[in-house]
C-alpha cells in the first residue's frame, strides 16, 4: 500500500483514483469496488466496523485506497501500512456541502426523489439495505463522521472537524492536503514521480452520482415488481386487459 486516502466523500475521489492508477499507484481500492460486489465486500467491511478488520482480504493487490469506507479507517491503515503516505483531499465548505446535499446527505435526509428511491431500494434489496446500514454507521450514526449533521451548517462543521483531525493525526512529512483545483502536479511531487502530459479529468460529478443511485433503485424496484405474484384482477376487481 503506497497511498491511503483520508479525504471525505465528494472531494474528487474518483478523479484521484484515475490519477493514482496512472501514477504507478494502482490498483486503487475505491467505493466502486465495494459497490461492484456487495455480496463479497459487505461481510469484510461489517467486520472492520465491528473492530475485526482483515485489510489483506479487503485490499488484496491494491496499492492505494480512497473514499469511504476505507478513508474512515485512515488511522488504523496508517499503523497497518507504516510506509504508506496519506492523501487528504479537501474542498471549500459551501461547494462541498452543496454537492453532499444533492448526493450522499440527500440519500438519508430531505424530501427528494433520491431519498425516497433509496428508501424503496432498501425495502426490496437486502444487500442494499445492509450497505446503507454500513454507511449509516460510518456517516450519521453515533461515532460517524457526520453524526448530528441534520442541516448544512452542521454538515460543514463536521467537514471542518474531520479535516482538522486528519491534519493533527498525520505527521506533516507523510501528508498531502490536496484540492481538485491544485491539479496533478502536487500529487506527482508527493509521490516522487514525473508529471504526465495530460491533466486530470472531472469524474463522478453530482449528476453522475444521482444517475447511479436513482437508476440503481429504479432497476431494483422494477426487478422486484416483475417477480411479484401477479393478481388475476385489477383494482377493485376490474378486469385486466
Amino acid at each position: 500500500m503506497k497511498v491511503i486516502g483520508a479525504g471525505l466523500p465528494r472531494t474528487a475521489t474518483t478523479t484521484q483514483m484515475f490519477a493514482l492508477e496512472h501514477l504507478d499507484c494502482g490498483p486503487c481500492y475505491h467505493m466502486r469496488d465495494l459497490l461492484l460486489d456487495l455480496e463479497a465486500g459487505l461481510p469484510l467491511w461489517e467486520s472492520a466496523v465491528d473492530g475485526n478488520p482483515d485489510w489483506e482480504a479487503i485490499f488484496t493487490d491494491a496499492c492505494s485506497t480512497l473514499d469511504w469506507p476505507s478513508a474512515f479507517f485512515y488511522r488504523e491503515l496508517m499503523d497497518y501500512y507504516p510506509d504508506a503516505k496519506v492523501l487528504l483531499s479537501v474542498r471549500g465548505a459551501e461547494e462541498w456541502s452543496r454537492s453532499m446535499e444533492k448526493t450522499i446527505w440527500g440519500m438519508w435526509h430531505g424530501d427528494s426523489v433520491l431519498h425516497h428511491m433509496n428508501e424503496a431500494r432498501c425495502v426490496v434489496d437486502p444487500l442494499w439495505k445492509r450497505y446503507i446500514a454500513l454507511m449509516s454507521r460510518l456517516n450519521f450514526d453515533e461515532g460517524g463522521a457526520f453524526h448530528g449533521a441534520d442541516d448544512m451548517p452542521k454538515l460543514m462543521a463536521a467537514m471542518e472537524r474531520w479535516n482538522a483531525q486528519v491534519q493533527r493525526d498525520v505527521p506533516a512529512e507523510r501528508l498531502l492536503v490536496w484540492t481538485p483545483s491544485d491539479g496533478i502536479a502536487p500529487l506527482c511531487e508527493f509521490l516522487e514521480v514525473e508529471i504526465p502530459g495530460e491533466e486530470l479529468p472531472r469524474l463522478n460529478d453530482t449528476k453522475a452520482f444521482r444517475e447511479g443511485i436513482i437508476g440503481g433503485a429504479i432497476d431494483s424496484v422494477t426487478d422486484w415488481w416483475a417477480e411479484r405474484e401477479k393478481t388475476t384482477e385489477g383494482l377493485h376487481g376490474a378486469a385486466l386487459t
